[in-house]
């Protein structure tokens, strides 16, 4: 256990993971709990987030779970209000989660483009709507959304909906980072590469490789310099940074955590 977020009260959404294994927002979670932080494990799957808090408890550290969806105005207030009532404050919010859906304009239809949209880019600014009011009466806090290098480059696959909400994200974090700069309020993007979670399997792997998932696997680690994807804990410990007061001048900020891939021209 640390103390990088020693007393600190974090949100976190979509803390739980879509299948085995480690996805972004439990990694998120249990990383921060053994640096110090009262986790608010957020997630549509109750089940899910209470698999982290499990793990948080396990460990000795203190979590709190709440089913809320996201894109719903009135359970992410719900949440963010359960959160400053349990703890008195809440100092660090994670927006974390995300969905894929493969295809550009002739492939996707109109409800899956707006899904979409609405999953991942509407739940950032919904539970922005709510914290911030929380941060600004306490004098501070650090907000971390994770968007993803498809906000900056194509990764392989058509993902027009997808592409698109990240980069409304890497955005939407400036506006809110200089709004909010000279109130003691930090807003950072981490812009993860091709990562190894459980969220890739079932959209990808049919286009990938029909449905082999060890093929898929291989072929994305060797599309990276490094000759292999990331993993959940690098999208954790750049958050981690992020969301401590060792990131205090950083605000506004773009960190890709991608193995050197958006260093390649192709």
């Amino acid at each position: 256990m640390g103390d990088r977020l020693k007393e600190k009260v974090a949100i976190v959404t979509g803390a739980g993971s879509v299948g085995p294994g480690w996805g972004n927002g439990k990694a998120i979670s249990v990383l921060f709990a053994r640096e110090g932080a009262k986790i608010f494990a957020l997630d549509m799957k109750l089940a899910a987030a209470e698999e982290t808090g499990g793990i948080i408890a396990k460990e000795g550290g203190e979590c709190s779970v709440f089913q809320a969806d996201v894109t719903k105005s009135e359970q992410v207030k719900a949440a963010v209000d359960k959160c400053v009532s349990s703890y008195g404050r809440v100092d660090i919010l994670v927006n974390n989660v995300g969905i894929v859906e493969v295809g550009g304009p002739l492939e996707l239809s109109e409800e899956k483009w707006d899904h979409v949209i609405e999953v991942n880019l509407k739940s950032v600014f919904l539970t922005c709507k709510y914290a911030i009011p929380f941060m600004l009466e306490q004098g501070g806090g650090a907000i971390v959304n994770i968007s993803s290098i498809a906000a900056i480059r194509f990764t392989g696959y058509p993902s027009a909906s997808y592409n698109a909400s990240k980069g409304a994200i890497n955005q939407l974090t400036q506006n809110v980072a200089v709004q909010y700069a000279e109130k003691g309020i930090r807003a950072n993007c981490v812009l993860p590469g091709l990562m190894n979670t459980p969220m890739i399997v079932e959209p990808l792997k049919r286009f990938y490789s029909e449905g082999d998932i060890e093929k898929m696997i291989k072929i994305r680690d060797a599309q990276v310099p490094m000759k292999k994807m990331g993993d959940a804990w690098d999208t954790a410990y750049a958050a981690l940074f992020l969301a401590s007061d060792e990131a205090r001048y950083i605000t506004g900020a773009h960190l890709v955590v991608d193995g050197g891939i958006t260093c390649k021209f192709a």
